[in-house]
């Protein structure tokens, strides 16, 4: 384990519900994603840490809400997208063929923030060091409501999130009485039908 991922594990502890990358999912994304990331498949697969708050994901399982989500949006996308991690409520990170880490998107308020990675071209393996040793476990809570959500409901399974319910577009609140155990893609894909996917605002990263 390299330093970053170990900076990283320590931050949010050892992996959990890990399912194994078949050869095929290997086979799909070998010359699409670093293979730095790769190797982190390979050797971790994909898996659950800081009880459930930030997962690692296999990006095929999201192409399809990640087309949704753009096309509602004003983002002029010159790269090949692919979710390769979220959040328990379903902050998505996306990571670019050519341009690295680029986009954050926090479905449950249909807002997307761009981020302009130094780490492209030839660094973008080092890049897959970088967003994984810079991850934090604050950044992927919502109002401190994730230790709460997991003593009410329970545990996450690598098919689950927090959802708010009825959904913010909808009149709900960011409040725990709010939170239910969905599933994830079936969520995610509800919430992009709702509302077009806004900037939140703040300048590139």
């Amino acid at each position: 384990m390299d330093e970053d991922f170990a900076f990283f594990t320590q931050q949010f502890g050892s992996g959990i519900d890990r399912v194994e990358v078949s050869e095929s999912s290997i086979a799909r994304y070998e010359n699409r994603l670093p293979e730095q990331l790769i190797t982190y498949w390979k050797d971790h697969g994909w898996c659950a840490y800081g009880d459930g708050i930030f997962w690692t994901v296999n990006p095929e399982d999201y192409d399809q809400v990640l087309t949704q989500w753009l096309a509602t949006s004003e983002l002029n996308v010159q790269d090949n997208l692919h979710v390769i991690a979220r959040s328990a409520f379903g902050e998505l990170y996306v990571w670019g063929e050519r341009s690295g880490y680029c986009l954050d998107i926090a479905s449950y308020i249909g807002r997307y923030s761009r981020r302009t990675s130094i780490f492209a071209g030839d660094k973008l393996d080092f890049g897959v060091r970088v967003f994984f040793s810079s991850m934090d476990p604050e950044h992927n809570d919502v109002s401190d409501l994730f230790a709460p959500a997991r003593e009410k409901l329970g545990l996450l399974k690598a098919d689950e999130m927090y959802g708010f319910v009825p959904a913010l577009a909808l009149g709900g609140s960011i409040t725990l009485e709010s939170l239910q155990k969905v599933k994830t893609i079936e969520h995610l894909e509800f919430l992009s039908q709702l509302t077009p996917l806004t900037d939140w605002g703040f300048p590139d990263i």
